[in-house]
């Protein structure tokens, strides 16, 4: 097929544009720097340069697909406001420009910070309504109506926490661990649910590819839960090391989180540590379950934590990130 992929450089964009060339897909992204495309060795993946806010590049991705795959996005900003101009008004650019060219199928790569925390032990399946507590997630459910509102047919995935090769969120996780010491927020005992981002790759192309998938939300995860202390454990295995864990009390956590949100802001910079994300960080699970898309699709995750943050590990070394 022809496939118009926003997003195809990013951490789980990479993984999706391998997976659609190893399938025999004619693939398109919509690139802002071509030399970040160049960086990942693409071979025969046409390139439109461009941004969320160009509708000329859109239009001219967008030409001739049969999906379009919406992973771009904006994980963090100086204002709530800034999240809101990439993810929903992004979105509905996306959309218009689908809608004219008349694709088969968009897919839009949402996350589960759309539908808020969870209760430990209790993973959520689609039919909970959905309750974002901070900005991020706010913005990211705003996209997912901008796409219920199309006429196009859509599929809408909520991925958890992603991790493999090209990830950098994971990567700080390692760094610490080789360097003996990791951090958990309070006692460690946030429940999570995890997904390789080959896997999610996957989940992508087989929601894609269902008519049984057509207009509907899933979550996307490996079955198996984790927690933030058992997952920074794994991240050391991975490397053969056995770090300090050191426990950070939940009173230092928002404090530092607030002083640190505050002073990026006064200097007009985006971070990731803000007051609005305490509600994300602290909250006791993030977990869901992704029985829906298995039967809708016959996707199964494939990669267990284990293996799979052995061989993100691996590929940190090879390409000299550790």
């Amino acid at each position: 097929m022809n496939v118009f992929v926003t997003g195809g450089t990013g951490f789980v964009g990479a993984h999706l544009v391998q997976v659609l060339q190893a399938r025999g897909d004619r693939v398109t992204c919509l690139v802002r720097r071509t030399a970040r495309a160049e960086q990942l060795g693409w071979s025969g993946v046409r390139l439109v340069q461009g941004d969320l806010d160009d509708l000329a590049a859109l239009r001219e991705g967008c030409a001739g697909a049969d999906v379009v795959y919406h992973l771009a996005g904006r994980i963090v900003a100086r204002t709530p406001r800034e999240l809101m101009s990439t993810n929903r008004d992004g979105t509905a650019n996306v959309i218009v420009a689908a809608q004219e060219q008349a694709a088969r199928r968009f897919v839009l790569v949402s996350s589960l910070a759309a539908a808020g925390p969870t209760v430990p032990g209790q993973p959520i399946d689609e039919s909970r309504a959905p309750w974002p507590v901070s900005a991020y997630g706010r913005s990211k459910l705003a996209a997912e109506a901008a796409v219920r509102s199309t006429s196009l047919p859509w599929t809408i995935v909520r991925p958890p926490v992603v991790y493999g090769e090209w990830d950098r969120a994971t990567l700080k996780i390692f760094q610490l661990a080789k360097r003996g010491i990791a951090f958990v927020f309070g006692d460690g005992s946030q429940q999570l649910s995890v997904i390789h981002a080959e896997d999610l790759a996957r989940a992508l192309v087989a929601a894609a590819d269902s008519p049984a998938a057509r207009n509907r939300l899933y979550f996307a995860n490996h079955p198996d839960l984790t927690t933030s202390l058992d997952l920074v454990r794994a991240c050391a295995r991975a490397l053969g090391t056995t770090p300090r864990i050191v426990p950070v009390p939940v009173f230092i956590v928002r404090g530092a989180l607030w002083t640190i949100g505050s002073l990026a802001h006064l200097a007009g910079r985006a971070t990731l540590l803000s007051a609005d994300k305490a509600a994300e960080y602290l909250a006791p699970a993030w977990t869901c379950r992704a029985a829906a898309l298995a039967r809708d699709t016959g996707w199964r995750a494939e990669i267990d934590l284990e293996p799979g943050l052995r061989r993100t590990g691996a590929w940190y070394q090879k390409v000299g990130w550790l």
